[in-house]
């Protein structure tokens, strides 16, 4: 059995195992969320990047926060984000993300970015920011961050740490062997070397990173691509199966669709690896449900 996956605006896009099937989500929650986040002026990588949990998130009152635009500087052939020219940096933005996690009442909260390689800091300061304003605002609020390499420079990476985010991510995306591929603009040795940074400037910090199958790895680079990560001092882990976002040319295609208990193999793997949490799932994505690792990393907060 299968099912057809739509996009936001409805269109029929790729056929899916039954594995993807999900309920109904709460649209009247979803258009409340959708109208505070425009008229706020605020971007969220649910919609940005066409998550396909979207639904479901929303419809439990939960998004992840995506500033500094809509429009990134890079063009990485996996993602939905929109690649172009972005605009200029919104210094009431951090403000603006803070008021709407107020609104939400939000206990846990994601925030990512476009990458923004035009930027001197490459956006870190606007993270830094971001992070002020929701303590100032919910300091009872926990912040996860899930950032760009911003070319690993210290002095951006020093400048997070020092804000004090409860858990700082950066994905890996795919396995060596593919990367230069799949996001050409990258480099996986210089994310691996951004969480070695991230772990050495801060040991107690929680780092957590991401993957995606389905690109045409193998289990042993699968496995080998943790081992890294776990050397890296990376502590969380998610791991999903790859959707291509749309038909361009530049989208890579679906090699295979993994199923649910391969997705426990690679858990099983992870864990005996030494990670602290891992989530591995076809739906799973960075920040989809993002609270429960940190729950599970540190317990109740």
């Amino acid at each position: 059995m299968a099912c057809l996956l739509e996009d936001n605006a409805g269109t029929v896009t790729t056929l899916l195992p039954e594995w993807f099937r999900q309920e109904i989500p709460d649209m009247g929650q979803i258009r409340q969320m959708r109208g505070m986040f425009r008229q706020a002026g605020l971007h969220t990588v649910c919609e940005s990047a066409l998550c396909p949990n979207l639904g479901q998130c929303w419809g439990r009152g939960v998004a992840t926060f995506m500033i500094l635009g809509e429009s990134c500087t890079r063009a990485c052939r996996f993602c939905g984000v929109r690649t172009g020219r972005p605009a200029e940096v919104d210094p009431e933005e951090p403000r603006q993300v803070a008021f709407a996690v107020q609104q939400l009442n939000l206990r846990y909260v994601v925030v990512t970015s476009v990458a923004r390689d035009d930027l001197a800091d490459e956006g870190a300061g606007q993270f830094v920011q971001t992070i002020h304003a929701i303590r100032s605002l919910m300091p009872q609020t926990k912040t996860e961050v899930l950032i760009p390499d911003f070319s690993n420079k210290p002095e951006c990476l020093e400048g997070l740490i020092a804000a004090r985010p409860d858990v700082i991510s950066h994905n890996m995306e795919t396995v060596r062997r593919l990367s230069p591929d799949v996001r050409p603009q990258a480099n996986y040795d210089r994310s691996l070397a951004v969480l070695r940074h991230l772990k050495r400037l801060a040991p107690s910090r929680l780092t957590k990173s991401g993957f995606m199958v389905g690109l045409g790895e193998t289990d042993e680079e699968i496995a080998g691509l943790m081992r890294d990560l776990v050397a890296a001092g990376c502590d969380m882990l998610t791991i999903g199966q790859y959707l291509a976002p749309g038909r361009k040319k530049r989208y890579l295609r679906v090699q295979r669709f993994v199923p649910p208990e391969k997705f426990q193999e690679y858990k099983t793997i992870g864990r005996g690896l030494g990670f602290k949490h891992v989530m591995s799932a076809p739906l799973v994505r960075s920040s989809y449900i993002a609270e429960e690792g940190y729950r599970e990393c540190v317990g109740e907060f």
